[in-house]
């Protein structure tokens, strides 16, 4: 089980490379195009919670663990940073150890990385909803 669980990681690793330089052209992981409603798949790391879901509105947005439309709260805020070669969704408030990290790849999804005070802990994708 552990060797698959390797596997997997340097897939990911490979895939976060590729998704850097998509090719000629503007490049896709740009800020812009991170608007709109995405759902969360969990690819590596701890179990995932079900109905996990992103909002993303003018630079900004928000972590929902809820069915989309239902309101369990306020969600955890975060905002939006282009870096290079990706974008950054640096959690706000008591939470802003977290930092989550995205490459968009070909297909329109974007595959994430999700780190706590620097450290990645998990791989995810965001998948349009």
């Amino acid at each position: 089980m552990l060797e698959r669980s390797q596997n997997s990681t340097r897939d990911y690793e490979e895939r976060w490379k590729r998704a850097r330089n998509p090719g000629q052209g503007e490049p896709l992981s740009i800020v812009r195009n991170v608007e709109g409603d995405w759902r969360v798949k969990r690819l590596s790391g701890p179990v995932p919670m079900p109905f996990v879901w992103k909002r993303v509105r003018d630079g900004r947005g928000t972590t929902r663990v809820s069915p989309r439309g239902a309101s369990f709260g306020p969600g955890l805020p975060f905002r939006l940073e282009q870096r290079e070669g990706h974008v950054a969704l640096i959690y706000t408030g008591p939470l802003s150890f977290l930092v989550d990290e995205l490459r968009r790849e070909a297909d329109g999804t974007w595959l994430g990385r999700a780190n706590v005070a620097g450290i990645q802990y998990a791989w995810f994708r965001l998948i349009p909803m």
